[in-house]
């Protein structure tokens, strides 16, 4: 494929499609990508749909905790599932080529999903504080209505706000090239096509990291504080460990999600280079929720019994038929 293609700087009008260049620079690697990122998103949908499936189905884990752990790992799959198909596709075919509207539903949605997801491990963090901080008033404080609004909430709040930084962004004027330096349509690499001043675009970008990055990290900053002080003061090393234990894996994938997102949006537009943006991209939006699975399975016990439950039941169905 030419991977020079331009349009005429003039015919501003006539841009009505980008490349999506992704990993054209590696031409003699397309099929070990496409081989290796095909892996990972089969087992992203595998280990997340599983993770759902069973805080659905085992009776053990009915708990606000697993209730967000379980719509958590639901929209995993959802943020991956914006991206990561349109890739294969582009590794497999060749074809990198996206229309303006396919890139505009596709930039809304990581936008949707990625917030959403900032807003959910902020809410993931208060049930922890809640169940940490006030034992006694946990169930009252976290009763599933609540936690029916707090996981709807996060999905809707967000709406408006991407729609319209959405049209913003795609209401510039493209001229020159039509390449995207990325694998899928990100704000920072189509800003850089733009022939139109985009202040007004930036400053919009860095509210939208207040509201959806920096807020809602400082919010979990603040829930951590006040649990770690708590678990400080409990009288038995036991205690302590148990209920660090329940935290410590929400706080590791809230350190690998917010660590890689925050340094990819909340730096200038202009030190955006492809290759260290694609590698952060790919931090945050595959590779975390690949390892997200693994980190919640691994580190809890009841994780652990209900997916060997499932495991023995099937095995056990298996067996009869």
């Amino acid at each position: 494929m030419n991977h020079e293609e331009k349009l005429p700087e003039d015919n501003v009008t006539a841009l009505m499609e980008f490349v999506l260049l992704g990993f054209a620079d590696l031409p003699h690697l397309q099929w070990f990508l496409f081989a290796l990122f095909l892996t990972i998103y089969i087992i992203i949908l595998m280990s997340n749909g599983t993770i759902f499936l069973i805080t659905k189905l085992d009776p053990a884990l009915q708990s606000p905790m697993y209730f967000f752990l379980g719509n958590f790992s639901f929209l995993e799959t959802c943020y991956v599932s914006v991206t990561l198909p349109r890739m294969l596709m582009n590794l497999g075919t060749q074809r990198r080529r996206i229309s303006l509207i396919a890139c505009a539903i596709q930039m809304f949605f990581v936008l949707l999903t990625g917030g959403t997801e900032c807003l959910l491990l902020a809410v993931m963090a208060y049930d922890r504080y809640v169940a940490i901080c006030h034992p006694l008033h946990y169930p009252l404080i976290m009763n599933h209505r609540l936690c029916i609004q707090l996981v709807t909430g996060s999905w809707i709040f967000g709406i408006p706000i991407d729609i319209g930084q959405t049209y913003k962004i795609f209401s510039l004027s493209f001229c020159g090239s039509n390449q995207i330096n990325h694998f899928f349509c990100d704000i920072p690499p189509i800003l850089n096509l733009a022939c139109v001043d985009t202040f007004i675009n930036v400053i919009l970008i860095y509210i939208q990291d207040v509201f959806f990055g920096i807020v809602p990290f400082l919010l979990i900053l603040g829930s951590y504080s006040k649990i770690i002080s708590t678990i400080l003061k409990l009288p038995s090393a036991t205690g302590q460990a148990k209920a660090f234990s329940t935290c410590s894996s929400h706080l590791i994938v809230v350190l690998l999600f917010f660590g890689s997102g925050l340094i990819t949006y909340v730096r200038p537009t202009t030190s955006h280079s492809g290759g260290t943006g694609k590698v952060f991209s790919l931090c945050y939006s595959i590779l975390t929720p690949m390892l997200n699975p693994m980190i919640y399975s691994l580190r809890n016990k009841d994780v652990i019994m209900a997916l060997r439950k499932l495991l023995c039941n099937s095995m056990h169905s298996k067996g009869l038929s």
